[in-house]
């Protein structure tokens, strides 16, 4: 692969990464013991009626399936941040092949080639 190309989609990953970070660092802390795994802050209100409960239960399953989206989005943009520190970038973790760079510059942390990502 082009070493400007690959420059270019290390920079897009890099901001990637920070901006992912940025949200879960918003509502959840980034658990010490497991590695790229993060725990959502129950939104706990002092002094809440029963329907303010309802509503902070309702908030934290949101931001629960929230964190995981993010945490997977994450750890895809760290790890392909890794291939390229260990020139493995761009290859396709199934079949071996190169990933197309059209994919690659729409969707920088692809694992798979087209072919085996469907």
């Amino acid at each position: 692969m082009d070493k400007k190309l690959t420059e270019e989609l290390k920079e897009k990953l890099e901001k990637q990464r920070d901006s992912l970070q940025k949200e879960l660092e918003s509502f959840a802390t980034e658990d010490k013991n497991l590695k790229h795994n993060w725990d959502a802050r129950y939104p706990n209100r002092e002094n809440g009626n029963m329907e303010e409960e309802a509503d902070e239960a309702q908030e934290y399953d949101n931001l629960l399936a929230l964190e995981h989206n993010l945490e997977s989005r994450l750890k895809n943009a760290k790890k392909a941040l890794e291939k390229i520190g260990s020139d493995k970038y761009g290859v396709c973790e199934k079949c071996g092949k190169d990933i197309d760079e059209k994919r690659l510059q729409v969707c920088p942390e692809a694992k798979f080639c087209m072919s085996c990502n469907k």
